[in-house]
């Protein structure tokens, strides 16, 4: 849907809105457990940017101990190595079925299309991420991926896909879907998580949720595959006892969420739990130009908690489907354009009204509303934008360099020049009109 269109839908607007004000009143109470918020924000920062800074050193140490404990693990570049490699394991333990825990990481590469398109059957285990794909829709949130739909779109779809009763309870439907699923977590013959974070000193990866579908889904198939972009790792697992509850306090409003777990490999010799095969698939897909960048590389430091999405004045006027991209709002804004190339998504560095709000939220203190700013830049000694664009803003610069310029001409010439960018603001606002005087005029001819 068109973001003028769907930025003016009122019922789309009120559902996003109620969603995120629940949000925001969990996460204002997890906050106060903290008796310093800011100083565990400070810590938390501190230990991303360690890892990030020694991002080589810790990626090869996750991969020495995880391997010794009996996974593989491989590096794909880019999303087209991460599905190869998907496709040959799938395709060595003739896999009909797969079972799939949340993860952006794997929307990131359009998993699911992939795997379903060798014929195997790939389904998303987490509630929100089940609902969303029965409905033919990617993810409009990253911790919430069903937050665009009320309980009574919910139970519609439902009603329309499974003849469930009409108006049905969310305590029916979730019922439902645990039934349903059961049978598949038991009869899978793949389990793929993401990974919260990679925790280099023991070679393990970590799982956060709080519906367990995510420990089932590695418990119960025979193989599992973990993915997870490179920026994922900590140093060491004593990094959790801050990390976790950060995410949680931030994302839901938890002390910690539900289920945390600790894969650090597939089952050994005398144990009767896990899979028998692990896989994880560390993937690139230009984080590493992003890492290049002596500002925007602070971006990888992020947690996906989602704090900037439900704080951000744009997203929730326009939500998560506008900005064409896995990842959405604020932190979106910054990556998207380094993962998907800056001519095609430039644009997105300018859906900010640069408040400060997402910066102020963020757990670990990335300054995000700067490096939205160092993009814009960036775009601009590019050469990216269209020609009206660019030739707009050198207009734009020359004319407020000085008073004197914005002085030179009457209010009428300015009005008469704001009509050449008519529709600057959408069809449904209207410019404002210029006094025939500017301020400045007006105050030096007081008396």
């Amino acid at each position: 849907m068109a973001a003028d269109k769907i930025a003016f839908d009122k019922k789309h607007r009120a559902t996003i809105r109620f969603n995120i004000s629940r949000y925001d009143q969990a996460v204002d109470r997890g906050k106060k457990r903290y008796s310093n918020l800011e100083l565990a924000k400070e810590r938390g920062s501190f230990i991303k940017e360690k890892a990030i800074n020694n991002l080589h050193e810790y990626l090869l140490q996750f991969e020495k101990n995880i391997t010794a404990n009996g996974a593989e693990v491989i590096w794909a570049e880019n999303g087209d190595e991460a599905i190869s490699a998907v496709q040959k394991i799938l395709q060595q333990n003739q896999a009909k079925l797969l079972v799939k825990s949340k993860s952006m990481t794997t929307e990131e590469i359009d998993l699911n299309e992939h795997v379903e398109h060798l014929g195997i059957e790939s389904l998303e285990t987490d509630l929100g991420e089940y609902i969303v794909q029965i409905a033919g829709e990617k993810p409009y949130h990253i911790v919430t991926p069903a937050m665009h739909k009320s309980k009574e779109d919910i139970a519609e779809l439902f009603h329309e896909k499974f003849d469930t009763p009409e108006k049905s309870t969310p305590e029916f439907l979730t019922a439902y879907v645990r039934k349903l699923l059961r049978n598949k977590f038991v009869n899978a013959d793949i389990g793929v998580t993401g990974s919260n974070f990679l925790i280099a000193d023991i070679g393990g990866i970590a799982l956060t949720e709080n519906e367990g579908n995510a420990m089932m889904t590695f418990s119960f198939p025979k193989v599992h595959i973990a993915i997870a972009g490179i920026e994922k790792i900590v140093p060491s697992l004593k990094d959790l006892g801050l990390l976790w509850p950060l995410l949680a306090a931030h994302g839901t409003g938890q002390q910690v969420t539900v289920y945390n777990s600790i894969v650090t490999g597939p089952k050994k010799t005398g144990e009767t739990d896990g899979p028998e095969k692990m896989y994880v698939i560390l993937l690139d897909n230009n984080r590493s130009e992003l890492y290049r960048h002596d500002e925007q590389y602070l971006a990888l430091k992020c947690i996906r908690c989602g704090a900037c999405l439900n704080a951000c004045p744009i997203y929730k006027n326009v939500g998560g489907y506008t900005y064409a991209a896995t990842y959405s709002g604020p932190i979106g804004s910054v990556i998207t354009p380094f993962l998907k190339g800056f001519s095609d998504y430039n644009h997105l560095s300018s859906a900010c009204s640069v408040c400060g709000k997402c910066t102020e939220v963020c757990p670990v203190k990335i300054p995000l509303h700067n490096l939205l700013l160092f993009n814009r830049r960036d775009a601009v000694k590019q050469g990216n934008g269209t020609f009206a664009w660019n030739m707009g803003m050198k207009a734009f610069e020359y004319a407020f360099s000085k008073r004197s310029r914005l002085d030179a001409v009457g209010g009428n010439l300015k009005n008469k020049l704001g009509l050449l960018g008519k529709n600057a603001l959408g069809d449904q606002k209207e410019l404002p009109k210029f006094a025939e005087k500017s301020f400045s005029q007006q105050w030096k001819s007081k008396p």
